[in-house]
């Protein structure tokens, strides 16, 4: 017993890191994938941003477009008031020639002056064939003032006629030119107001692209944190499994290099006993842990590490 009690444990047999299962070549993938995984939604993240402001400024765009719309609508409400004015059966009066009458009073004049001579010729026709005075005369006379009057009211008719023509031609074409000028404020109106819709198009194809960045970060870290948490949970149970064989193992050899003293224990208090005297206190075994359990609370614990940093699970 001397011998036995005083020669020290080889507790290295028994105890020490070689009864510690390492990492699992599951778990060291999953810790790979975890660290390569942190930060990897900022590439997206620069991406949605750089669609953001994109979509920020064609929205300012389309903003900017819109708000020009007032100046169109304005030019055209004044052209189509312009135009209302120029319609009716006094239109034409704005682009009567405001010399037509000077001309006219000109022109009458000169004719006045040709047929003044012309009456000149009959009196002298008359002197010269010894009809001055008589009836012959009066009647050519009469006559040839009968159609001077005649041609002169014509004459003046027709100038009048010519002017009010022009004036009621010069006034459709200004209404006419009032149209176009109208149609074509309205063209702008409606280029300008296609832009906008373009820009405004634009922004929302960018913010909806800026989504399905977004969508496409939360999808791959969803993904990344399912596979880390397989990976996780493979490598975890087995390396519960080796725990739990080197723990057998470990409990094995402790047992073994225990088992003298028990041995001794049982014989002494077999002896004391036999003598009739007071049993000693029996030898009591170190405690024996469950391998087992150990491993699969260390998995358990992993997975629901691995789950909240990657939000596997989630909603």
């Amino acid at each position: 017993m001397t011998a036995t009690y005083g020669a020290p444990l080889n507790t290295a047999s028994f105890m020490g890191t070689d009864y510690m299962a390492g990492m699992d070549p599951a778990q060291q993938q999953a810790y790979g994938l975890a660290t390569q995984g942190v930060g990897s939604y900022q590439p997206y993240l620069q991406a949605a941003q750089a669609a953001q402001a994109q979509g920020a400024g064609h929205l300012g765009a389309a903003a900017g477009a819109f708000g020009g719309l007032g100046a169109y609508q304005t030019a055209a409400g004044n052209i189509a008031s312009g135009a209302a004015g120029m319609t009716g059966p006094d239109a034409y009066k704005s682009f009567m020639s405001p010399y037509q009458t000077q001309v006219i009073d000109a022109t009458l004049s000169e004719f006045d002056k040709q047929r003044a001579a012309g009456q000149q010729t009959i009196k002298d026709a008359a002197v010269g064939s010894g009809a001055f005075g008589g009836g012959r005369e009066g009647a050519q006379l009469g006559q040839y003032q009968a159609n001077s009057l005649a041609d002169r009211a014509a004459l003046q008719s027709s100038m009048l006629q010519s002017g009010f023509q022009n004036a009621q031609q010069a006034a459709q074409q200004n209404f006419q030119n009032q149209g176009n000028l109208y149609n074509m404020q309205r063209g702008l109106y409606d280029q300008q107001r296609g832009i906008g819709m373009s820009q405004q198009n634009l922004a929302q194809g960018y913010q909806n692209q800026m989504r399905d960045i977004y969508g496409l970060s939360d999808f791959g870290r969803r993904g990344l944190g399912g596979d880390i948490q397989a990976l996780g949970a493979v490598g975890s149970m087995k390396q519960g499994q080796e725990q739990a064989r080197l723990n057998a193992l470990q409990q094995q050899r402790q047992a073994q290099a225990y088992e003298p003293y028990g041995r001794l224990s049982q014989y002494g208090a077999g002896l004391t006993g036999l003598a009739g005297g007071m049993a000693a206190p029996q030898y009591q075994a170190p405690g024996q842990s469950n391998p087992w359990q150990t491993a699969m609370s260390t998995m358990t614990g992993l997975g629901g590490l691995y789950g909240q940093m990657f939000g596997f699970g989630k909603n």
